[in-house]
């Protein structure tokens, strides 16, 4: 998983309530594509008229929000199904890191466990960065400090939970922070192992594996 500390850049305001993960990507593109190959599909409906041509209107078309690490996002973002592919695809045209009153709850609990950095901020502060964020000027996170400075140098505090900021800053899902503790689990493991080598029949070279019973003629 890529590490995040600091990232700079454009933050594209999208203002809609309730954007859901079939928004962000359809689910028949995750059974053909890797995730690599979802940017273009990410928002299509948004994006892409009906003949496939860009949507003028839409600001995911804007040349200054193109590659933008950063989103600006309404309430209640993510919701719907429980699709990680929504993360991916997200990752696949650039973001980084979103911005949003509210979240869908697994959209969230996605978003840390694919290194994108998910901000809770009231619904005004949200409103003020997506009037900021207007010509594509640039913001900094700084997940370091927990601090977001806006274009016009004001700056503003979010949090982010402990292990998940952990998580965030050295680039590991939960198999890899439960690695870090492996001198640990061995240590543990070579212990009840001599102590109960019982309950580790495949470790144990004291002894031989019981032998599976004999089955039952009928």
């Amino acid at each position: 998983m890529q590490p995040f500390t600091v990232v700079s850049g454009p933050a594209v305001p999208l203002m809609f309530a309730n954007v859901d993960t079939d928004v962000i990507i359809r689910i028949e593109r995750l059974t053909t594509l890797g995730k690599e190959a979802l940017g273009p599909y990410a928002f299509e409906a948004l994006r892409y008229r009906t003949d496939g041509s860009d949507e003028p209107g839409c600001v995911l078309n804007r040349p200054e929000f193109r590659g933008a690490p950063l989103l600006i996002a309404d309430a209640n973002f993510g919701c719907g199904s429980s699709r990680e592919g929504a993360v991916w695809a997200l990752q696949a045209i650039g973001v980084r890191c979103v911005i949003a009153p509210s979240f869908g709850d697994i959209f969230f609990n996605n978003c840390f466990q694919n290194g994108v950095l998910a901000i809770r901020l009231p619904a005004k502060q949200v409103n003020a960065l997506a009037a900021a964020a207007e010509g594509g000027r640039a913001f900094t996170v700084d997940l370091p400090q927990q601090r977001l400075l806006a274009p016009d140098g004001s700056k503003m505090s979010f949090e982010v939970e402990p292990l998940r900021r952990e998580s965030l800053l050295e680039g590991l899902d939960d198999i890899g922070l439960t690695l870090k503790h492996a001198a640990a689990i061995d240590a543990w493991e070579s212990a009840d192992l001599a102590t109960r080598p019982w309950q580790w029949p495949a470790l144990d070279t004291s002894r031989p594996i019981l032998a599976q019973p004999p089955m039952e003629r009928t």
